[in-house]
């Protein structure tokens, strides 16, 4: 289900109503449910491969107090920071400036990810940041593969992420039902 940027989040306290959050893609929201945001963002750093390191085992130690507290939407969005940290490095690693296109986000897709017509800005090269990358990644795998975690993505899917439907009537006209009267 898609990450829903409707909700009051300034308001909205994803620890008491953790029903309310959604995965979504990637990384969305991830600077937007607290108090989760604000847990663990200060943790969140790679201009090092040092930094790097003690960034996402800060993480995912925090990670790993979520998941003793039952406490799914924590994990999802640690998971969610170690993403973040992968793909920030990565682009810092192709771009000195961290900006992946050159000029102006135009003004009516701000806020929007996506070249929007711009050029891709030109490669810079930094291999400390593919290492900061790296050390992301390792940490990211080994939290994406966790099975309990996988169990918990699985349940909050299952009561939390599901659209509300109506049942529906059956209507007495099933697969099988055609063929007993043609008997």
């Amino acid at each position: 289900m898609k990450f829903d940027y409707t909700l009051d989040f300034e308001k909205i306290d994803f620890r008491a109503q953790p029903e309310l959050y959604r995965i979504g893609r990637g990384e969305q929201g991830v600077l937007s449910v607290e108090p989760y945001k604000s847990e663990i963002l200060p943790h969140w750093r790679f201009r090092t491969p040092e930094i790097a390191r003690k960034s996402a085992a800060e993480i995912y130690d925090l990670f790993l107090r979520y998941k003793t507290a039952d406490d799914f939407v924590g994990m999802d969005m640690a998971r969610k920071f170690l993403q973040m940290g992968w793909t920030r490095s990565l682009r810092y690693f192709n771009h000195k400036s961290g900006k992946k296109y050159v000029g102006p986000v135009p003004t009516e897709r701000k806020g929007q990810s996506g070249a929007w017509g711009r050029e891709v800005a030109p490669f810079e090269r930094n291999p400390e940041k593919l290492e900061c990358a790296r050390i992301f990644k390792e940490y990211l795998d080994t939290l994406k593969a966790d099975p309990e975690y996988l169990a918990s993505v699985e349940r909050h899917q299952e009561t939390s992420e599901q659209p509300s439907r109506e049942k529906k009537k059956p209507s007495g006209k099933g697969k099988n039902q055609g063929a007993e009267s043609q008997a």
